[in-house]
């Protein structure tokens, strides 16, 4: 992205390569047999596979470590620009506009990511981590709570922004769900400490505060869902096509939510001695049957979309909004493999879509690096 035309929404495209290196470490730990705690490199047993299963095993690695780059080196270059477009004159106009400051929490959602892509596919690899996790929680959870700091005091100043400011609220669209989609990635994170430390110092003040940014994202949830629909309901049309993708970021909000609660489920049984099998599963199939609905219709809705602007070669930054969707969609799956039923159904399901989230990446990093000058672009950029 050209420095001129900076917008912090570009940090979906490190979210979305970092999510894509989950899905695979999500299809492994929940679907492939392996012992208590997170999977790691040693459990797949390579030299133990017949020569197709290690194939197909090699290539999950593979694009964990490919993704788990592309995340690492998008962060580091957007974080730069990020930095120079803070200290802009522009910046000051931005922040205090309700309608536009949300891209703001973009780049939080991004270093989010960061940590569970560190504490997923990254430990996946390196046994000193893999086999040393709880040794690393102390700092790990220090730089969360830091993160958790920052990110309430933003969302606070953004809420109060938007009760002193007037703004037409006939302009909002589903980008304002990133406000929920942030703090829920927060929860998730902190749902995991929650749930993995042995230590309960850690892990009870993990879930505590996990439940301050919970409950303050899915309050935020609601109100902004119910306002959007209202908003939609009452006008014409779908509104302006750069928001159009917005329309499934519901998708990555309940599959956050959802694994969030499965984690404190997990944090009960440990801590507290909860029997919580039913719960797990009620927890998770609920979550899948609903993304199952909303993203057919929302496929539905984004039919013209992608006929009339997507394949005719238009590109705006809020396209790497696509790839949060179908990441959810496919590591949900893996967890509803696991809670529910071992039904091929969703073992090929999280397949597909990581196959489709791979694709859609590539392609799409293709015409932003087209609409940087960076390749020559035979298309429309916006």
């Amino acid at each position: 992205m050209k420095n001129d035309k900076f917008t912090p929404m570009i940090f979906l495209a490190s979210l979305g390569a970092g999510g894509i290196a989950i899905i695979p470490f999500a299809f492994l730990q929940y679907i492939f047999p392996h012992g208590k705690g997170l999977i790691k490199i040693a459990d797949i047993g390579h030299y133990e596979l017949p020569l197709l299963q290690n194939l197909f095993y090699y290539s999950l690695e593979s694009i964990m470590i490919i993704f788990v780059l592309i995340h690492l080196l998008l962060s580091v270059i957007f974080f730069k620009k990020l930095i120079a477009f803070v200290r802009n004159e522009n910046y000051k106009k931005f922040i205090v506009d309700p309608l536009k400051n949300v891209a703001i929490l973009a780049p939080f959602i991004s270093v989010v990511m960061t940590m569970n892509v560190f504490i997923g596919p990254v430990r996946f690899f390196i046994p000193a981590m893999a086999n040393n996790l709880q040794s690393l929680m102390w700092p790990a959870f220090i730089f969360w709570i830091f993160l958790f700091v920052l990110l309430l005091r933003l969302e606070i100043k953004l809420l109060k922004t938007s009760f002193e400011k007037s703004f037409d609220i006939s302009k909002i669209t589903f980008g304002w769900l990133l406000h929920p989609f942030a703090l829920g990635m927060l929860t998730v994170t902190g749902t995991g400490f929650a749930a993995l430390a042995k230590n309960p110092d850690i892990a009870n003040t993990a879930a505590f505060m996990s439940f301050i940014s919970g409950s303050m994202g899915m309050f935020l949830f609601l109100v902004k869902i119910i306002s959007i629909f209202r908003k939609y309901f009452a006008g014409e049309g779908l509104g302006e096509k750069q928001f159009l993708p917005s329309f499934l970021i519901v998708i990555p909000n309940i599959t956050l939510y959802a694994i969030a609660a499965f984690r404190i489920g997990h944090y009960l049984e440990k801590q507290h001695h909860f029997h919580l099998d039913s719960y797990f599963l009620l927890v998770i199939t609920i979550a899948f049957a609903f993304e199952t609905w909303y993203l057919l219709f929302g496929l539905a809705l984004l039919k013209d979309y992608f006929q009339k602007y997507y394949f005719k070669k238009e590109f705006y930054v809020t396209q790497w909004g696509l790839i949060c969707p179908l990441v959810a969609y496919a590591v949900l799956s893996s967890f509803v493999y696991k809670a529910f039923v071992p039904s091929p159904f969703f073992y090929y399901t999280a397949l597909l879509f990581l196959i489709f989230a791979v694709l859609f990446y590539f392609d799409l990093l293709i015409r932003n690096m087209k609409c940087a000058g960076l390749l020559k672009a035979d298309f429309k950029c916006f």
